[in-house]
């Protein structure tokens, strides 16, 4: 925990905003550098919109980081919030990178202005066409005992449940295939979805973005922040989403590694395959990623088409080879850069990271073991 921490309102503490007038504006500065963010998000405040401005980011990362910021600077203009917040979240973007994102950018708009969509359906989400009932009717509620009404969890922090229509699936893996068609025909080289796979594409760089968002902010955060609330999944506000493709001529297995995500949504879309089991060991923050796994952290989960699983990113898996047909899986890395920012100022994980929880719990017997030995020496010493 950070020095400066308020306990009393859980901010940290504020000094006042430093103002100078530049021709007919003021222009808020940061000379204050010590600011930071909330640790609690102030729930009575509306956010603005940054829809209309030039940002690096997607508008909606401002218009959730807003919540957080200290409450001296809610009332300052929109513009200088925003310069606060790009500065917080180029923090995770290094200056080397920033070419690269504008490279990004108009790599999907090239994308976009080319490739034609064949079904323009899937790039507005349509919950009654994409998701089973049974999904629908738990988010709808919005419960903890409705989620967990659809929902089981086979190892500690995996959630398994039964998610996407078959059509869709159906639809999905059509436009994917069209649009890798597409990709061969013009010879366009595109971004593969990662440094691990070779094969697959990022739904985002082809139109999908909209739709996506959709379905991170109205169904995937809602059971994020009742079981993921500890790495910030009350706070989700972007994603990276990708499909990925194993199988003969594919990518087959994947190593061991954890997710750039707080939180993980895999559905596998199809087609008929064998083999290809994720394997988890034990969520870990990234002190720990390299140690071993306690045999109650091990299990192997099997994909069936439309079934979801959610996990933490930190939550070390792989995947076993595909031993026969084509396995495709719809993927979104869902990010926080709230709880990225807090997390500068934690240095106990112990509510999510398996080792660190072992360790607390060790040092726990070990100061109880030292009291007991203590207190039978006194009571000798009382006797004696």
């Amino acid at each position: 925990m950070d020095p400066e921490m308020s306990h009393q309102d859980g901010n940290y503490n504020e000094s006042p905003a430093k103002s100078e007038v530049i021709g007919n504006g003021t222009v808020t500065t940061m000379a204050n550098s010590r600011l930071k963010l909330r640790v609690h998000p102030n729930k009575d405040h509306k956010p603005e919109g940054y829809d209309d401005l030039d940002l690096d980011f997607n508008p909606s990362i401002f218009s959730s980081l807003e919540r957080y910021l200290p409450s001296n600077m809610l009332g300052i203009p929109r513009d200088d919030k925003a310069k606060f917040m790009r500065e917080i979240l180029l923090k995770y973007l290094p200056s080397g990178e920033r070419h690269r994102t504008q490279k990004h950018q108009e790599y999907r708009e090239k994308i976009k202005s080319n490739y034609q969509p064949l079904h323009r359906e899937l790039y507005a989400l349509n919950p009654t066409t994409f998701f089973l009932p049974t999904f629908l009717k738990a988010i709808s509620d919005n419960t903890e005992q409705s989620f967990r009404s659809i929902i089981s969890e086979p190892s500690p922090g995996i959630y398994v449940f039964p998610m996407l229509q078959p059509d869709f699936c159906e639809l999905l893996l059509s436009e994917i295939e069209n649009f890798e068609k597409w990709v061969a025909e013009a010879k366009f080289r595109i971004m593969r979805p990662n440094r691990m796979n070779r094969y697959g594409a990022v739904l985002d760089d082809f139109g999908l973005e909209p739709m996506l968002d959709r379905l991170m902010d109205d169904f995937v955060r809602p059971l994020s922040r009742v079981f993921f609330p500890e790495v910030g999944g009350s706070s989700l506000d972007s994603h990276h989403g990708f499909v990925v493709e194993y199988g003969e001529d594919k990518d087959l297995d994947l190593g061991f590694h954890v997710d750039d995500s707080e939180v993980t949504l895999n559905v596998c879309l199809g087609k008929e395959f064998s083999g290809g089991e994720l394997f988890f060991r034990g969520s870990r923050c990234e002190r720990h990623v390299n140690t071993g796994t306690q045999s109650e952290e091990a299990f192997d989960y099997s994909h069936v088409p439309g079934r979801a699983v959610l996990h933490r990113g930190r939550h070390r898996h792989g995947a076993r080879a595909t031993t026969s047909g084509h396995r495709i899986n719809l993927l979104m890395w869902c990010r926080s850069s709230v709880f990225r920012e807090m997390k500068l100022y934690q240095k106990d994980f112990s509510d999510w990271c398996g080792e660190c929880n072992r360790m607390k719990k060790e040092r726990q017997r070990s100061t109880c073991a030292a009291t007991r030995l203590e207190l039978i020496a006194r009571e000798g010493e009382s006797t004696a």
